[in-house]
C-alpha cells in the first residue's frame, strides 16, 4: 500500500476553528481533567450529533402520534398481530 493511500485512508481530517469566549470557557471545562483538546472536541461533536438525531426522532414520533391516519394504521396492525397471536 502506498504511503499516500495509507495516509489518506488512516489519517483524520484536520479542522481549525477560532473559539469565541464562550467556546473557550466550555473547552476549558471539558479539558480541566487533563482530557486532550482533540478528544474533548470529538466527544462534544459526537454528543451534539446524538442529541440532534434524538431530537429529530422525537419530533418525527410526535408528528406520527398526532396523525390520525397513522394512528389508525398502527391500531389495525396491533389488531392483526393480536389475531395472529391468539391462534
Amino acid at each position: 500500500m502506498s504511503y499516500d493511500l495509507y495516509y489518506n485512508l488512516m489519517m483524520a481530517d484536520t479542522i481549525t476553528f477560532r473559539p469565541d469566549e464562550d467556546t473557550s470557557r466550555a473547552l476549558s471545562i471539558l479539558t480541566e481533567d487533563g482530557t486532550p483538546v482533540s478528544a474533548a472536541v470529538r466527544a462534544a461533536l459526537i454528543d451534539a450529533a446524538r442529541r440532534k438525531v434524538a431530537k429529530s426522532l422525537r419530533e418525527e414520533a410526535e408528528a406520527l402520534a398526532g396523525d390520525p391516519i397513522d394512528r389508525a394504521e398502527a391500531a389495525q396492525v396491533l389488531r392483526d398481530m393480536e389475531a395472529l397471536r391468539a391462534r
